[in-house]
């Protein structure tokens, strides 16, 4: 299966501080959750193609922290930053701030539950909560879409990799 098969859904209402990503992939929940607390794995598959994700912090556990710096082709380096509230197989809460707003305080609260589909596939449902509209419309227009979808299609390919 690919993306074609399993389209990442972005859901932004107009007016509200939130939205939603929804996309199943062909692995068990085990694996998917994996994807998202190795280190090695991660750096591999979150965000757009091209771009080397550096993790500076990466603590995966529940009260952990993380920070990483995207670079794209061109050198241009974008860090990120946030706190695990909550990370279990079933449900993952973080906080999430891109260091490029030009003032402190953008913070995103993300909570991303982990649904077993049969078949041995997973859903799972980010639903995202921006300080404010702006912020939420400024995220989206930021190439967000892009960075979520090369995203996704690189951890089908490591998935794929994974179940062999």
């Amino acid at each position: 299966m690919s993306a074609k098969n399993n389209p990442t859904q972005i859901t932004a209402e107009p007016g509200k501080q939130e939205l939603f990503i929804t996309r199943e992939f062909d692995a068990p929940r085990e694996l998917v959750f994996k994807a998202h607390t190795d280190p090695e794995l991660f750096a591999q598959w979150l965000g757009p193609r091209g771009y080397t994700m550096t993790l500076e912090t990466f603590e995966p556990v529940s009260g952990g922290k993380y920070r990483y710096i995207h670079t794209d082709p061109a050198g241009n380096a974008f860090g990120f930053h946030g706190v695990y509230h909550e990370m279990s197989p079933e449900l993952m809460i973080q906080t999430f701030e891109f260091e490029g707003m030009p003032e402190k305080g953008h913070v995103i609260l993300d909570t991303m539950r982990l649904e077993e589909l049969p078949g041995n596939r997973t859903r799972i449902t980010i639903h995202s909560v921006y300080q404010s509209v702006a912020d939420r419309d400024g995220m989206v227009q930021s190439g967000m879409e892009r960075g979520v979808n090369e995203g996704y299609e690189r951890l089908d390919e490591i998935l794929a990799g994974l179940k062999k």
